[in-house]
């Protein structure tokens, strides 16, 4: 059983943002792999299905960013997902607008959202990092991540994104060859 978890900030202010892509990718997977609604309290949303012959939670922690690591503990927790088995999906200021790293570990680079789940789980987990740009200067990076997409990076992000679904069953068994087949859809 895998979990996947997108990160981003609840209400509808927040939709289309730089920092829910998160949201938008999990979104897009309930939709492309016919996922149902699981389960849905105050602090989360779970959708159940199946991927490439894998059970998988998707899950939309809908506390606020920087608390994220609590719901994911206890999802974790219930279900007994080892953290070999959980996916972060996450914006990046570092990469370039729609470019795709993957990796396990490592720092949480000022991401509030992932401070909280290093902080309840530690941090041996996978990352999907999804760049997002940086605006130039650090005191910009509060309102630009809360800001929403001009034209031209929506038409980036929505291409790169559907091509991180349609590839995402690569994702569970081979992180490589889900990363080539995305440079293969350029």
């Amino acid at each position: 059983m895998f979990l996947i978890c997108g990160l981003g900030n609840p209400g509808k202010e927040y939709i289309d943002t730089r920092h829910n892509i998160g949201f938008t990718l999990i979104d897009k997977l309930v939709s492309f792999y016919n996922f149902v609604s699981y389960k849905k309290d105050s602090k989360k949303e779970i959708f159940k299905g199946v991927i490439n012959n894998n059970t998988c939670f998707l899950l939309k922690p809908l506390n606020f960013m920087n608390l994220s690591g609590q719901p994911i503990k206890e999802v974790m927790n219930f279900y007994k997902i080892k953290k070999n088995r959980l996916f972060i999906i996450h914006d990046d200021l570092d990469l370039e607008l729609g470019r795709v790293k993957v990796k396990v570990g490592g720092g949480n680079g000022g991401h509030n959202g992932l401070s909280s789940i290093d902080e309840m789980i530690g941090n041996d987990y996978y990352r999907i990092r999804v760049g997002i740009d940086h605006p130039g200067e650090k005191h910009l990076v509060s309102s630009y991540v809360l800001n929403k997409f001009n034209d031209t990076e929506t038409e980036v992000i929505n291409k790169q994104l559907d091509n991180i679904t349609k590839n995402f069953e690569h994702i569970l068994s081979d992180t490589a060859l889900f990363l080539t087949k995305l440079s293969e859809c350029k």
